[in-house]
């Protein structure tokens, strides 16, 4: 029975998880009531000893799954923009100290894949990529039932590779990355400057209410729905040429709206170089609780019976 934590920008969600991949219970806490590192530690702690006491099991691991830059093999934590009180903290080494078990850390994107591959949209495939597109886009890769890591065994930043060198700036410095293209705030930053003056104010529109406007016939809401799914099905085309996966599979809330056909047709234009219709599309199907059962598939890739086979 695995304690699964996952750290996000908004909450931090606590689950026991068993090797089915089932969630037992759930707790939650707001993140910024863990700004500072003790407090932090000590909601996880609780949580973990609350949730466990919910669903009557007892712990016999640990995965943590969490946004922002971590270091999975020493379970420290990065420069993490909304937890920078902890930077350079263990959260790994801590909680095993605690409960005596031990305890893996990932990258949320990465736990993800793990999590869609062994009991989502991906399992039977060892040839995976996830990708989330909501507030920002992440993801991670899996190549012959392995995490993939790059140098440093760093986790690759799927988001940041550039698709338009003219197109707006993005927070990693470049211009153009996916992610300042086609992410729900880049539709709706594009949308309310081509949208006439006064018609909206900014910030008041999501890419939510684009699709829905698109529904219901706006021109320009057709037009940026036209435009995202281009540029999603370029990022995935580059993908594709890059690695040529068994399956991509997709997640974040703005998925839910997009049409896979209209992506396909923008692959299509540029992968003829690569079997791309061997590479399927699928949406994510872990649902609401996917990053909490991907944080459990965490500890299982690591420590589990079935590290050394596909996963």
């Amino acid at each position: 029975m695995i304690g699964a934590v996952d750290i996000g920008g908004t909450k931090i969600a606590v689950g026991m998880v068993n090797d089915a991949g089932k969630v037992l219970s759930k707790v939650e806490t707001p993140t910024g009531a863990a700004r500072a590192y003790p407090d932090g530690l000590s909601h996880l702690v609780r949580m973990l000893r609350e949730s466990a006491k919910i669903a009557h099991v007892e712990l016999t691991g640990i995965g943590i799954g969490s946004t922002g830059w971590v270091y999975p093999f020493t379970g420290e934590f990065g420069d993490v923009d909304f937890l920078q009180g902890w930077k350079g903290c263990n959260p790994v080494k801590d909680l095993a100290r605690e409960f005596n078990i031990r305890v893996a850390m990932e990258n949320d994107g990465d736990a993800a894949a793990l999590g869609e591959a062994a009991w989502g949209a991906g399992k039977g495939k060892s040839r995976l990529i996830y990708v989330t597109v909501g507030t920002g886009i992440g993801g991670g890769i899996i190549l012959d039932g392995k995490l993939y890591r790059g140098a440093d065994r760093s986790h690759p930043e799927v988001g940041h590779h550039v698709i338009d060198a003219s197109g707006p700036m993005c927070t990693c410095g470049f211009r153009g990355c996916w992610e300042a293209l086609a992410t729900g705030p880049a539709m709706a930053e594009w949308f309310q400057s081509k949208a006439p003056a006064g018609r909206h104010t900014a910030g008041d529109l999501t890419a939510k209410d684009i699709f829905r406007l698109a529904k219901e016939g706006g021109a320009l809401a057709r037009e940026a729905v036209t435009r995202e799914a281009y540029y999603l099905g370029l990022g995935l085309a580059n993908l594709i040429n890059l690695f040529v996966p068994e399956v991509i599979v997709l997640g974040g809330g703005v998925m839910k709206s997009v049409s896979l056909d209209e992506l396909r047709k923008v692959i299509s234009q540029g992968c003829r170089f690569v079997p791309f219709e061997q590479t399927e599309l699928a949406l994510a199907s872990l649902g609401e609780d996917a990053n909490l059962i991907g944080a459990a598939r965490v500890w299982h890739h690591r420590f589990g019976q079935e590290t050394n086979q596909a996963v």
